[in-house]
């Protein structure tokens, strides 16, 4: 292993070596931190653990600004000693969410390729402190990230100080991953020059003053990430009504053979979907996306890709240790970039990328609902959905029909919440198969979605139900019995299931 002291490489620099301890000391209250990481990957450690300590006898809050979800190790031990005052714009631990849902921490949930160019932009006021995760720093400050980019360059840039924390088990064969670019503003931006995923338009590190980092820490804390569940049999199904549709739109000629560069969400589900891509027809495949997840290996393994661009790397754990085992093959085959960059709607809609995200709820209409459970119980958040979505060339939503063994169902007469609308949606997809509905009317729509989409245990009552609403609402365009259609969610709060 690399000696640790060796990863900085600017002798004037190692002079700011300190403990977690004193680093900690270096963040005042109320003070807005922004920190590198995303779902959880790439996040500092010690510094915020150190932190949370001291909180829990000089009791004082900040806001947290990152990428996406941080791990433990910030968001959990944070919450836990209520030293967090607001969050944005993307989290997933189950202390913090519980603390937002309580009303405890203010959350702002952002599109993730908005959150850096606003910050710029003045929108949320100055950053005070940057703690960046790196796995070297170069002679010329230059901060070379670990496993994501996130928003780091953008913290570093606009952070009165800057916090490095140098993790010695991320490995240094992620050293030329990167590549790092942010846009500028406008009136002066000019257009992202990515014309293909594999483009390389950046630096593979962060600029930064020297004179701007106040402290540098070690660490030896891995990243906490998620366990992926097991490919159960509605995922294989969801993958394999995917496959035959693009293999429909390839004899349609709408897609080329090697389709264009997909996007894939975070979860279970979106990984088991790609996975399921590495044993299909498809070669030479491109991805274009946020989040690098197992099933992406395989495609790498089966030699199904040319190249992965995203933000990060965000594997299961035995994912990440297989990614370490071939870090010299898979990083052939990965660039890593800022979220701006790496979900730019601009660079979206340019590659004409296939959209995949997950859907908590979809409606008969066609909107979706990614973010609140019953309608006000906030879940993670909309994370990059939102840029690829109404950017894609095709977009797809995917879930499971039912869910709670059954008790919900998936498809309803109308979202309890809307992330996205039926303006913006092209394709639904569960394990019960397949709506393609361009060009369709609402009602169209509907009945479609129902007879492709729906659990049979609820096809009779949507069906019903829609009937009757075209008749009672008096409206065939887009008829809603709203007091109805939100009972559905209501009846499961009264008696656990939305089954009559």
């Amino acid at each position: 292993m690399t000696n640790i002291h060796d990863r900085i490489q600017s002798e004037y620099l190692k002079s700011k070596v300190m403990s977690a301890e004193e680093a900690a000391l270096l963040i005042n209250p109320n003070d807005r931190v922004g920190t590198s990481g995303f779902t959880p990957s790439g996040y500092p450690k010690v510094v915020t653990m150190a932190l949370a300590k001291r909180m829990e006898t000089e009791p004082f809050k900040i806001d947290v600004w990152s990428g996406a979800s941080l791990g433990e190790e910030v968001d959990g031990v944070l919450a836990r000693v209520d030293g967090l005052h607001r969050r944005y714009p993307y989290q997933t631990n189950t202390d913090l969410r519980n603390a937002i849902n309580s009303g405890k921490v203010l959350y702002s949930d952002l599109h993730l390729s908005h959150m850096a160019q606003q910050i710029r932009y003045g929108f949320f006021d100055e950053c005070d402190v940057a703690i960046i995760e790196a796995v070297c720093i170069r002679e010329d400050g230059g901060i070379v990230p670990t496993t994501a980019v996130g928003n780091a360059t953008t913290f570093v840039s606009r952070a009165k100080k800057v916090i490095v924390e140098i993790n010695e088990v991320q490995s240094m064969g992620l050293v030329g991953m990167h590549d790092i670019y942010e846009p500028q503003d406008p009136p002066h931006r000019q257009p992202i020059p990515i014309y293909s995923p594999s483009n390389r338009i950046g630096t593979p590190y962060i600029p930064c003053d020297p004179e701007k980092i106040v402290a540098i820490v070690y660490s030896d804390v891995p990243d906490g990430t998620r366990p992926l569940a097991p490919i159960d049999d509605d995922a294989k199904a969801m993958s394999q009504h995917l496959i035959e549709f693009f293999e429909h739109e390839v004899k349609a000629g709408r897609l080329p053979e090697n389709l264009l560069p997909l996007q894939s969400g975070v979860g279970s589900v979106a990984n088991a979907v790609v996975s399921g891509l590495a044993h299909g027809p498809f070669k030479n495949l491109s991805i274009y996306t946020e989040v690098i997840q197992d099933g992406m290996f395989d495609l790498i393994d089966e030699g199904k890709i040319e190249i992965i661009s995203g933000t990060s790397l965000s594997p299961s754990p035995a994912g990440l240790q297989r990614f370490y085992d071939n870090i010299d093959e898979y990083s052939k085959k990965i660039i890593l970039r800022p979220q701006e960059v790496s979900n730019s709607p601009e660079v979206a809609r340019r590659l004409g990328v296939i959209a995949m995200n997950t859907a908590i709820e979809f409606d008969i209409f066609g909107n979706v609902n990614s973010t609140h459970i019953m309608g006000s119980r906030m879940m993670n958040g909309i994370g990059g959905s939102g840029d690829f979505t109404r950017n894609a060339y095709l977009s797809i939503f995917c879930t499971s029909s039912i869910a709670k063994q059954g008790a919900i169902s998936s498809v309803v007469p109308f979202c309890s919440h809307i992330d996205h609308t039926e303006h913006d949606v092209l394709v639904f997809c569960t394990e019960q198969g397949i709506a393609d509905v361009r060009g369709l009317a609402p009602v169209e729509r509907a009945r479609l979605i129902i007879k492709n989409c729906a659990h049979p245990d609820y096809k009779d009552m949507l069906e019903d139900y829609l009937e009757r609403a075209i008749v009672e609402s008096k409206n065939a365009h887009t008829p809603i019995l709203l007091d109805e259609a939100l009972s559905w969610h209501k009846r499961f709060q009264d008696t656990g299931s939305m089954k009559k």
